[in-house]
């Protein structure tokens, strides 16, 4: 493992803490990449394994934590505008942010841990939150959970395929491959789906 992971890495816990949160700023290389690559890498016996679950999580709701705090500083018509202008380079529709964003004003629990599972939403629908200036206190500790689930998915994976026998690589690539697909799916039906339904009714009517 060579290159600036390897030397971030090289800080221990500190290291993995910072890419855990910095993946939350911006998703580069995606939460899934980088937690699976732990996983396989970093974690050589259960209780590293559970070690890297609590940094990560701790991490990755931090950086959370920042996004609501910047949220709750500009108001909801700035942090509007704000992703109408820079979504497009971190691949957030301004659509799919505005509609979860006001589902956030009748379910903002459920909604905020719906949110962990959504590629890119789980890095910028804490701007909402903020904005919305929902409860600081339920907001962290449902991102927490949700986080908390999502790093375990991956983290878990990368151990077990420590012993596979297989290729650790290869099978590792195969599953960011499927999840990438089925989170592609989700978004499709996030965002085509409420015009089929109503195209449906039409035809029906």
């Amino acid at each position: 493992m060579t290159g600036p992971l390897s030397a971030i890495l090289g800080f221990g816990l500190f290291g993995v803490f910072c890419l855990a949160f910095t993946e939350k700023i911006l998703p580069i290389p995606p939460s899934h990449v980088l937690l699976l690559f732990l996983g396989m890498t970093a974690a050589p016996d259960g209780v590293t394994l559970l070690i890297l679950l609590t940094v990560t999580t701790l991490a990755s709701t931090s950086g959370c934590l920042v996004w609501y705090a910047v949220g709750r500083r500009i108001g909801f018509d700035r942090a509007g505008r704000l992703v109408e202008h820079l979504g497009r380079y971190v691949f957030l529709r301004p659509a799919t942010y505005h509609k979860l964003g006001q589902t956030y004003r009748l379910n903002h629990l459920g909604i905020s841990l719906l949110a962990q599972f959504i590629p890119t939403v789980r890095n910028y629908l804490p701007i909402a939150a903020g904005a919305l200036c929902l409860p600081a206190l339920p907001f962290a500790a449902t991102t927490l959970f949700g986080a908390m689930l999502w790093n375990a998915g991956f983290l878990v994976t990368g151990y077990l395929l420590q012993g596979s026998g297989q290729d650790s690589f290869t099978v590792g690539f195969r599953v960011i491959v499927i999840v990438v697909a089925l989170e592609t799916a989700f978004m499709l039906a996030l965002r085509y789906g409420p015009a089929c339904r109503r195209r449906i009714r039409l035809v029906r009517g």
